[in-house]
């Protein structure tokens, strides 16, 4: 990127921040609020064009190097909901964050749409550090991850290995394998359960070997297919998905039906220990019902690592909610000021 480019970007980036006090500044996540800030990139992961939006910080100063964040989104998401609110945040306190569509979502490449397979989501991960990593106004020694629900899972499996990643931070981590074979509290998963899930699963997969098209199916039911049954995990999801609270475009709310199939025998929490010795944080909501997840990856890592637990949050509270959001961001920045 060249000197006068950066001059450009810094620029770019001062005009975005006087759109706060527009009033036609965007106030929902599909009209653009968690991108005020921010600046769309490309990079390549493996041949798929994968689709981002770099955060620069306040006062951005081409002529330096800052640290830098990789935010990885839920299953299901996109860059624009709540991966972007923490990217955004981060950045004005002072690091150079990107949010990128997983490949298979969004703006990003990658065939099938909607497939939600735990190996591409963790070479996605790795992929953007490589980009962040080649950026001349980024410090390739001081790059960080964090990654929201299934996100979080993808980002403390990618560190294990990647020592590129000098600190890592997950927000209500979502571990997409324990959550196929066992399920979260409020929603258990039986012997039985997982039985007749692989054996779907095989079934659909022989149909599309035979010729039969690739199916998808609602991740989340619609908002009047709720009912008095349904599992207080799932209302909130509604409530964040598929209302103008967090709704995009983008975010089809869509999964290929085989995808749990690659779920159950994924364990991205089992090695936490090889992360030692760069340090782990691990960020779960009090009333959560993902909060289990926090607490085995904190349980399995070594130190340096802390556990914090958001009093009265739920899991989709700390995706946008300002009360529960704040102190996540503040510990955040604490953390990788201190680490990266």
């Amino acid at each position: 990127m060249s000197l006068f480019r950066n001059v450009l970007l810094s620029a770019t980036f001062v005009l975005s921040q006087s759109a706060f006090a527009d009033a036609t500044a965007p106030a929902t996540v599909a009209q653009g609020v968690n991108v005020v800030g921010s600046e769309k990139v490309t990079f390549n992961n493996q041949g798929i064009k994968m689709a981002g939006n770099l955060y620069f910080p306040a006062h951005y100063d081409a002529a330096k190097k800052y640290p830098a964040i990789v935010v990885s989104h839920p299953w299901g998401g996109v860059k624009e909901q709540t991966s972007g609110l923490y990217a955004q945040q981060l950045a004005q306190r002072g690091f150079i964050t990107l949010a990128y569509d997983a490949s298979h979502y969004g703006e990003s490449g990658g065939e099938p749409r909607d497939l939600e397979n735990p190996a591409d989501r963790v070479q996605d991960i790795r992929s953007a550090v490589s980009y962040l990593s080649s950026l001349p106004q980024v410090d390739a020694a001081r790059i960080g991850t964090l990654g929201i629900c299934a996100g979080g899972g993808y980002t403390l499996h990618e560190a294990q290995t990647d020592l590129r990643v000098k600190a890592v931070a997950s927000v209500v981590a979502y571990d997409i394998g324990d959550a196929t074979r066992t399920g979260i509290q409020g929603s258990p998963v039986s012997s039985d359960d997982r039985q007749k899930l692989l054996k779907s699963v095989g079934e659909q997969l022989n149909k599309e070997a035979a010729g039969a098209p690739l199916l998808t199916q609602q991740l989340l039911p619609s908002r009047d297919q709720l009912n008095a049954d349904t599992p207080n995990f799932v209302r909130e999801a509604t409530d964040y998905y598929l209302t103008p609270r967090g709704a995009h475009l983008n975010a089809k709310n869509r999964y290929v039906v085989t995808s749990p199939g690659l779920h159950m025998a994924y364990y991205p929490l089992d090695h936490m220990a090889l992360i030692a010795p760069r340090p782990v944080l691990l960020i779960a909501g009090e009333k959560a019902e993902t909060r289990k997840f926090s607490e085995q990856a904190w349980q399995n890592a070594q130190q340096p690592k802390e556990l914090m637990v958001i009093p009265g949050a739920s899991h989709f509270d700390l995706y946008d909610k300002p009360q529960y959001v704040k102190p996540a961001v503040e510990k955040l920045a604490s953390f990788y000021g201190l680490h990266l």
